[in-house]
């Protein structure tokens, strides 16, 4: 659209729902030096009032149609999400224009958002595999990409509403933004009622985040638990990359169900662990496989060791077993979303933000199944990680020199 809003959609006519996610770029990594936590008070402060509707008519109104939503801060982007009908997506529409663009943010709500969001992070303590996840994050991007969306507990303290209402006013804006689809609609009443709705919203063009080198190494955070909490973060290849499903299936390999390496390696042949997995996670410009696992203080020591060798040992071979079972999961688990209005939504999005254009599941289907074993090789041993970012929550620290190399 002429005001650098970007809309997609797919039409699925064996479902009766639609699914709508749009993301605007707006994210932890925007939020101003003191400031930190004010995109993720903001994206609950805008349910709080919109328009000629109070908190109570909002939620009324959306209740009204059905619509499940759910709203969250990335790193350089806020997400709305939003499930219902599809007859009810022009009027779910009509009502997230105003969330959007006339949020009443007054100052009356805005205690209760900020008080949720400091309880959210008090609530981190309880949740050590979240909370590692969140602080490795932090370390491994350059800073400010990885930064918590929560921010701090001081930042969270320090933020007052007139602050907060500023930031937004600033950089909040459709430039860059994209509005994504998913289910069964008409695309010519989708169309215009974004004309209608959002046709005249008008914002800057959104400011590139500037960034300093990520920390890295390797950080304890001491705390008297049952289980020592380990958390590895090692480089990958972004998703506009030509290896990135050489990438996808080499960390399904080890991480990929039951038969996977690190959950036979590190689980089943040696007890260390119950939980072991690994994930790939990707920015705009920046990715990494994030693996984590949870073991006995006594064992801490052995399956930090024995999980570092199995990711460093996937270059020196796979089985044309392990290949096969690692396509059809990876397969499968896009299938099983590709079948959800809800998640297709989201990749849609996702697909124009980091490629800027949409991929058909039936490509995603192909594109796994023509990765060769060479070419996962290739890949594994070109990205054989030779220093880690490391994350240790528990008792005591554990020896990560023997890391190196």
């Amino acid at each position: 659209m002429s005001n650098g809003l970007t809309v997609v959609g797919e039409q699925m006519e064996q479902v009766s729902s639609a699914a709508m996610t749009i993301l605007v770029p707006q994210g932890a990594a925007n939020d101003p030096s003191g400031r930190e936590g004010a995109a993720l008070v903001t994206s609950e402060w805008r349910l709080r009032g919109a328009g000629d509707r109070d908190t109570r008519r909002l939620n009324d109104a959306l209740d009204a149609l059905g619509c499940q939503h759910h709203e969250d801060v990335l790193s350089e982007l806020s997400r709305f999400s939003t499930a219902s009908l599809g007859r009810n997506l022009p009027a779910v529409l009509e009502i997230y224009a105003d969330i959007l663009r006339r949020p009443r943010l007054e100052d009356a709500t805005f205690e209760p958002c900020r008080s949720l969001a400091m309880q959210d992070l008090s609530s981190l303590e309880d949740e050590p595999s979240q909370k590692c996840d969140l602080l490795l994050r932090e370390r491994f991007f350059p800073w400010p990409l990885g930064r918590s969306a929560y921010g701090s507990a001081e930042s969270l303290a320090g933020l007052t509403a007139p602050a907060v209402r500023q930031a937004v006013a600033d950089i909040f804006t459709p430039q860059g933004a994209i509005l994504a689809v998913a289910g069964k609609f008409d695309w010519q009443e989708l169309c215009d009622t974004v004309d209608r709705c959002l046709g005249d919203w008008r914002g800057p063009a959104p400011q590139r985040v500037q960034t300093a080198p990520a920390h890295n190494g390797a950080m304890h955070v001491a705390k008297p638990s049952a289980q020592v909490h380990i958390a590895l973060a090692h480089p990958a290849v972004v998703m506009s990359d030509p290896r990135y499903y050489a990438a996808r299936v080499a960390g399904t390999v080890l991480s990929g169900g039951m038969s996977s390496r690190l959950f036979t390696e590190v689980r089943e042949k040696r007890g260390l662990v119950y939980h072991v997995s690994c994930h790939y996670h990707s920015l705009k410009d920046q990715a990494g496989m994030f693996t984590y696992a949870a073991a006995l203080p006594a064992k801490g020591q052995t399956t930090l060791e024995v999980t570092v060798g199995e990711i460093r040992r996937l270059g020196d071979g796979i089985e044309a077993e392990e290949l096969d079972r690692a396509k059809v999961q990876l397969k499968s688990a896009v299938v099983m979303q590709g079948e959800s209005t809800a998640a297709r939504a989201t990749a849609l999005a996702g697909d124009w933000y980091h490629l800027g254009r949409l991929r058909p599941l039936a490509e995603i289907s192909d594109a796994i199944d023509r990765v060769p074993l060479e070419e996962v090789l290739a890949y594994a041993r070109q990205f054989r990680p030779d220093r880690f970012t490391v994350l240790v929550i528990g008792p005591e620290p554990l020896d990560t020199g023997t890391l190196a190399g």
